[in-house]
């Protein structure tokens, strides 16, 4: 049973507000003998005042619910549920009649939780569901019931289980059945029925309110006053009657009325929610009801075929054509129409004796035949109901003010109702000349309320998004930020860390956020939008907007200072795909976002920033839906830059490569290479042209083939690199790849049909315009040298010596504190390491636009940086306490640990290799089921070692015993180190020990305890088991597990740490340590003294002219294409797509069947009129032969059937 107590604080206030009806005044009822009043209830269900009150009851003739009723408390609200039926609880309130609407729209919307309607369908009917036709039913089912989910409508209906109210609610069963969880939501049904006509009502009554109340419907098969299981909500209105109708009519009427003046949408889209009748049958006392709706709201009808009320109306609206002097006073002609409506209520109509009444009620409807629309279900279908209801509510608005264009408003109920395909079929077909202009306020209404197929359509009939989006338009985009959302928190903390005022309600997860959604709107502006771009983006580009915010150049956050103001506000945004991109990317709107990465110029980079910022968003976000979606779509995102540069690779090799290491302009100078390294890309740099030029970075002008035995040899002999021992590329080898589109003249500025790998291609492009030849043997030697490649081999010798030093030095040269101490090799040593920690100071300051503060906060966070850090802090403490002589031993422990860590140091340096790399990632990731492992693994040591020490051992003091025993022998015994005369009492163990207290406690070894000796041994058996067999198992299994995952991507996950490697040893010296101390001095000449840029750089990162970065663009734009365009053909030609298009083409195919059954049906009775003819011809012929001119014999023709010309 579910809880009661929320449900029971927020409707307390019930009975204190909203009222019932109770009958005052007993109005004898002249065809009851006195046993009823007029109001419907019995004499003896009247409270006594109202029977003793012969006076009133003597004058009055007609019992009225203002005058001969009173209010009192409701004694029925809460939920009910439906037993044997349903599930599901709906809610259900008794109230007067003349509740004031705004209390039940706020108890609906509010208490009960409905979302707002865009749009609300109020359906009337009469009661016998066999009144009703098959194809209505199948209306209500696929058309009323689909457009109300597809416009997020509330359907409001009768909520019984008779007639059109018993039809709706099947439908909307049948449709709750066939429909996905996402849309059971969005179709609200509310039932408004007299609360005096429903059955088992007392079920309901509960002083205290119901949660819920069981309510037992016993019959289902068949028409009933029960309600509708079906329905989400009832309002059963009270007007002191019992079994009478009508008393909700004025109460529906009222509350739709407040309702079509109230808002929906949200900010830049708002507007009145429309009402609309639907008229499916009725009888004759309904027409009163019909015609004040229509003063109201417009009305849609069914076709012809229906009987009562919903045949009179389609009837008059038919047949009954339009004078054209109708509305000039024409007697005559009024006359006429008179007679004409008065012949089609008597048709329609003909048990109702009130004929006069009727007639005039019928002329008021025709008057208002504007506001009426006629669907053809037969013809149309039901899926073209939505769009009857667009068409019906835009031509009512359109008489009711005509001071908006209709397709205008047809525009706004689409885009409300989020329809596009009706705003395509219908707006969008080329007849209406759409200006940019007045897409504008559509557009953002789009963009707010996350409609990408509207705003697709925006741009695809004439929104020009360069006139659109300004910087002031963004920041009303910004502002719109729902305030559930992570961006919305991130924010609001940087607008109060702007205004000094701190949000100590921050938090990063969104649900928190509820508590503030009464607070007002946050005014944000560009600035806290740089500020969070710049926290989630890091050092990757520059801070987006500080140039028109005029913070350009101004690094420290602390030096910051900006004066908001409004005058950057009308510039027009330099890049508005990109800008709108990261709109959506910061509220993961996953639709709205690939629109816009397809709309956006650098595709590649784009996809890479958008996985970079969702990612960095996914770790902030608690939500685990929320954060499930951001790494989805993270993950998209880099599958679709790795597919566009794919296709760019297989277009041209060389253009992709400097796609790759060109800065953008767009994204702060950020590159391909830099955004993937920081997104964490691990797919796109599995790319084979992404290895391909790390591959041409690694080798530089050397071949690839070049076997590592030679780098060796002319490493230690360096003349050799002038020989033909090595191969290095040519000049033509280097002009290879160039597109053959060239011209002769050959454009300078063309460079992206070349790629810069080497130190060679690099000057040769710099210096093309006066181009320096170098001697033979410095360029061969800045060739060699200069490849990344030898850098990696000189340093992975000489760490090899380190490594062969360190361990001589530890073990036959390590000598006594000093005066004896250190040894020569010993400060050798010393000054290697010294080099080394040169050398990681350099990298870690130096190297980089970083801050000190983030190059200090970011070194700790790689893993081979800790292990650095851990080997020379140990260092540093062996060499200081090696010197002494009170702590020479713990600093040659230390020196101890050190080597082990300089050790492990090499397996960052094999990740290189494309054998090894992969594995050490899987030995990397089984490290963390050790720990697991190590987990289970203490938890049974634990609890075997200490119940063994206590049964063996009654009385030991020593701490070094204890801790062996409890931890160490049990650690021993997995592996097979197992003691049996120690830990058995039945063999015997040779050992001096005692029983005596005394002689424990000075040192000497206890005497085992025997008297427990089985359960020690039981206890052994149990834990080898366990440990032996159970874990050992398990650990072997989570290895199994973990190699079988990683294994499939190690490979990616190792072209990864590939690239890290390969930038690490790009950017070093070309000497190793301890030469390398020769390579920091000629740096600090070349940089300091000098002021010679590095040039090596440009290999990572190139930034090129606007005339090439054009033309780079414009081929990577129609790469793009082209894999959109595939992906498009794929996925058109998926069987989903199939079966859709199948199922669009078989509804088509209906309802063209559907239009020649009514072509067959007029063409019968075509037939049958001229076989009438032919007949009537024939008994003429025979008439004129009877008469002398001819003879026969035949009786004359007769009609075989009635004709009808049906439409």
């Amino acid at each position: 049973m579910r809880s009661t107590e929320g449900e029971g604080e927020a409707t307390s206030w019930f009975p204190k507000d909203i009222k019932k009806r109770v009958c005052t005044t007993f109005v004898e009822d002249s065809f009851s003998n006195g046993l009823l009043c007029q109001c419907g209830g019995a004499r003896d269900s009247h409270a006594s005042a109202s029977l003793s009150d012969y006076f009133s009851a003597a004058i009055v003739s007609h019992w009225d619910s203002a005058q001969h009723s009173s209010e009192a408390p409701t004694d029925a609200f809460g939920e009910v549920e439906f037993a044997g039926a349903s599930k599901r609880y709906s809610h259900f309130l008794r109230l007067s009649w003349d509740t004031p609407p705004a209390t039940v729209y706020s108890i609906l919307t509010d208490n009960w939780g409905l979302p707002t309607p865009n749009l609300v369908l109020s359906v009337e009917g009469g009661v016998g569901r066999s009144k009703i036709k098959s194809w209505v039913r199948e209306v209500l089912r696929h058309g009323l019931v689909r457009a109300a989910q597809s416009t997020g409508a509330w359907i409001v209906a009768g909520g019984l289980r008779e007639g059109v109210g018993r039809c709706l609610g099947e439908a909307v069963r049948d449709h709750f059945t066939a429909a996905s969880s996402d849309s059971l939501a969005k179709v609200v049904t509310i039932g408004i029925a007299p609360w005096g006509l429903v059955s088992h009502r007392e079920q309901l009554i509960n002083l205290e309110g119901s949660f819920p109340a069981v309510y037992y419907v016993p019959n289902t098969s068949r028409d009933s006053f029960c309600l509708d299981n079906n329905y989400q909500a009832f309002l059963l209105v009270d007007n002191g009657t019992v079994g009478r109708t009508g008393g909700e009519t004025v109460f529906k009427a009222r509350l739709e009325d407040y309702i079509s003046h109230q808002r929906t949408g949200k900010k830049g889209g708002s507007m009145d929610i429309p009402v609309l009748c639907m008229l499916v049958s009725g009888e004759s006392y309904m027409l009163e009801t019909d015609l004040q709706l229509l003063k109201l709201h417009p009305l849609v009808g069914p076709g012809r075929g229906q009987v009562g009320l919903a045949d009179l109306v389609n009837d008059i609206l038919e047949n009954v054509p339009a004078s054209e002097s109708e509305g000039k006073g024409n007697v005559a002609n009024k006359t006429d129409l008179r007679s004409r409506l008065a012949e089609k209520v008597i048709e329609t109509l003909p048990a109702d004796p009130d004929t006069d009444k009727l007639v005039e009620k019928a002329l008021s409807i025709y008057q208002r035949r504007g506001l009426i629309s006629i669907y053809h279900g037969e013809q149309e279908g039901p899926d073209d109901f939505d769009t009857v209801l667009l068409k019906a509510l835009v031509v009512s608005k359109q008489r009711l003010s005509g001071d908006t264009s209709p397709s205008t408003e047809e525009l706004k109920l689409a885009l409300t109702w989020n329809r596009v395909d009706i705003a395509r079929s219908e707006l969008f077909t080329g007849d209406i000349q759409w200006k940019s202009d007045d897409l504008e306020d559509f557009m953002t209404d789009a963009l707010v309320n996350n409609k990408p197929q509207f705003v697709h359509l925006f741009i695809e009939n004439g929104l020009n998004i360069l006139d659109y989006l300004t910087f002031g338009q963004l920041e009303e985009l910004y502002r719109s930020i729902s305030d559930s959302s992570l961006a919305y928190t991130l924010l609001v903390r940087h607008l109060n860390d702007r205004q000094g005022a701190p949000y100590t309600g921050f938090t990063y997860s969104s649900t928190d956020l509820l508590n503030h959604s009464s607070s007002p709107i946050k005014e944000f502006t560009l600035y806290e939008v740089s500020q969070l771009l710049e926290d989630l983006l890091g050092d990757v580009c520059e801070p987006f907007y500080r140039k028109i915010l005029g913070l350009q150049g101004i690094t420290s956050t602390r030096k910051m200072v900006w004066k908001e103001g409004t005058a950057y506000r009308n510039h027009r945004c330099p890049h508005p795909w990109a800008a709108l991109f990261i709109w959506a990317v910061l509220q993961n709107r996953r639709e709205m976002a690939i629109y816009f990465w397809e709309m956006t110029t650098e595709s590649v980079l784009s996809a890479l920033s958008g996985c970079k910022l969702l990612r960095e968003l996914s770790k902030l976000e608690r939500e685990t839906e929320t954060k499930y979606s951001m790494k989805e779509l993270a993950r998209k995102f880099e599958n679709y830059a790795h597919d566009v540069f794919s296709q760019c690779y297989q277009s041209s090799e060389s253009r992709s490569f400097v796609l790759l290491r060109k800065k953008s302009a767009i994204w702060g100078g950020a590159t391909c290479l830099k955004m993937a390294m920081e997104a964490d890309a691990r797919y796109f740099f599995s790319h084979d042209g992404v290895q391909s030029l790390l591959s041409q970075i690694w080798w530089g002008d050397m071949n690839r083939s070049t076997e590592v035995w030679k780098l060796i040899l002319t490493l230690f002999i360096p003349p050799l690199c002038y020989t033909n021992l090595i191969s290095f590329r040519s000049v033509e080898e280097a002009e290879e790849g160039k597109p053959d589109e060239i011209p002769q003249g050959k454009d300078i500025e063309w460079l992206y049909a070349e790629t810069v790998f080497s130190f060679r291609d690099l000057k040769r492009r710099l210096d093309r315009a006066t181009p320096q030849k170098r001697p033979f043997l410095v360029q061969r030697w800045r060739q060699f040298w200069y490849a990344p490649v030898t850098a990696f081999v000189g340093n992975v010798l000489m760490y090899f010596l380190f490594l062969v030093l360190f361990a001589y030095v530890l073990l036959l040269d390590f000598k006594p504190p000093p005066p004896t101490g250190p040894s020569t090799p010993e400060l050798g040593l010393y000054f290697w390491v010294f080099t080394i920690v040169c050398e990681e100071i350099r990298e870690t300051l130096f190297i980089g636009s970083m801050t000190l503060r983030q190059r200090i906060r970011l070194y700790p966070q790689d893993v081979w940086h800790k292990c650095d850090l851990i080997a020379i802090i140990l260092f540093l403490i062996g060499m200081c306490c090696r010197m002494f002589r009170s702590t020479f031993m713990l600093g040659r422990a230390a020196l101890c640990l050190d080597y082990m860590a300089f050790t492990i140091r090499l397996l960052h340096i094999f990740a290189i290799h494309k054998h090894l790399g992969p594995k050490i990632i899987i030995v990397g990731k089984m490290m963390k089921d050790v720990f697991f492992f190590l987990f289970f693994l203490g938890v049974w040591l634990m609890a075997y070692g200490v119940a063994n020490q206590a049964l063996m051992y009654t009385y030991d003091t020593s701490a070094d015993r204890i801790l062996r025993r409890v931890f160490y022998r049990p650690y021993l015994h997995i592996f097979g180190q197992i003691p049996v005369e120690e830990i058995d009492s039945g063999y015997v163990w040779n050992a001096d020990c005692t029983d005596n207290t005394t002689l424990v406690d000075e040192g000497m070894e206890p005497c085992r305890n025997p008297h427990h000796n089985w359960l020690v041994v039981i206890l052994l058996v149990v834990y080898l088991l366990v440990t032996n067999i159970l874990l050992m198992n398990l650990l072997i299994a989570m290895f199994s597990h973990t190699f079988s995952k990683v294994q499939e991507r190690s490979d990616t996950h190792w072209k990864f740490q590939r690239f890290n490697v390969i930038v690490e040893y790009h950017s070093r010296p070309c000497l190793a340590p301890p030469f390398i101390v020769i390579s920091h001095i000629h740096l600090i000449i070349k940089r300091n003294i000098r002021k010679i840029p590095s040039e090596k750089i440009h290999q990572f990162a190139v930034e090129l002219t606007e005339k090439i970065n054009n033309r780079l663009l414009t081929w990577e734009s129609i790469q793009k294409e082209t894999f959109l365009s595939a992906a498009s053909k794929k996925q058109r030609g998926s069987d989903g797509e199939r079966l859709k298009r199948m199922s669009i083409k078989v509804d088509s195919v209906l309802k063209q069947t559907a239009e020649i059954r009514d072509v067959d049906r007029r063409l019968q009775a075509l037939e049958t009129e001229m076989e009438f003819c032919s007949s009537t011809l024939v008994w003429m012929a025979e008439a004129l032969s009877q008469s002398g001119l001819l003879k026969t014999n035949k009786p004359p023709p007769t009609h075989k059937g009635k004709f009808r010309y049906l439409h």
